[in-house]
């Protein structure tokens, strides 16, 4: 592996993404911290962190870059069956905490988790300013399901979703693709290539056309849309028959 610029804990600077590697796919930095300024930083220029616990934090900006554009949702016949059938309740930002909780407990045939505490802890600030925002998927005001993710410009980057029962990781996908669509949103970035993901309608981009779509240096305020309830019934007339 070739040696990799280490980020100075003084300075926000991040190395040209067009430098990361290609082995592993999209390895760009390594150091630095999770402030708020700096995940700010990354986010604004296609990075993101994705490291484990014990390591320093890692950078990264894959290509090609797979995302999902909000009319390009796939909705099968079963789940728009579900999105019908009122199972589920859907709602943005009512328990990020829980919904960051859920996304880091130990999946089936996994060891450990990349959502250690220290990141749980940055999304949580930028929850609180305004620039992280969670999906909450309810089956009798149960958590089932959701997503979180980070709102920039007109580009929601996507962190990680759950499931705890069939359909409610791809119902609060559902639901979010149908409300960014109905606000104007350019993409959702799932950052690297998921089978699942596929299924439901993402698909690869070259780095440098992902990087187009980014906001301005200087416009990344908090998205305006949140929070949002979302009553299933408000969507319903997009999954057909």
């Amino acid at each position: 592996m070739a040696a990799l610029p280490w980020l100075d804990p003084d300075s926000l600077w991040f190395p040209d993404p067009a430098t990361a590697l290609t082995e592993p796919n999209g390895l760009l930095a390594v150091g630095g911290d999770l402030c708020v300024e700096r995940l700010l930083a990354a986010y604004q220029r296609g990075i993101f962190p994705w490291f484990e616990q014990g390591q320093a934090p890692l950078w990264w900006s894959p290509d090609p870059r797979m995302v999902l554009f909000p009319a390009e949702f796939h909705h099968s016949r079963s789940l728009r069956k579900t999105l019908r059938s009122g199972r589920f309740s859907v709602s943005s930002d009512r328990d990020f905490a829980a919904v960051t909780a859920a996304c880091a407990a130990p999946r089936q045939g996994s060891r450990g988790t990349w959502l250690i505490p220290a990141m749980r802890r940055a999304y949580q600030r930028l929850h609180q300013l305004g620039y992280a925002h969670s999906v909450e998927v309810w089956q009798d005001e149960q958590l089932v399901g959701g997503l979180y993710g980070v709102a920039l410009g007109k580009v929601f980057f996507g962190e990680s979703m759950f499931s705890r029962t069939s359909d409610a990781s791809k119902t609060a996908l559902a639901a979010l693709a149908g409300q960014l669509q109905s606000h104007g949103f350019a993409l959702i970035d799932c950052q690297v290539s998921n089978p699942h993901l596929q299924t439901l309608g993402a698909r690869p981009i070259t780095r440098a056309d992902f990087l187009r779509y980014l906001p301005e240096p200087g416009a990344i305020g908090p998205g305006p849309l949140w929070p949002l309830e979302w009553p299933l019934t408000a969507l319903q007339p997009a999954f057909g028959p």
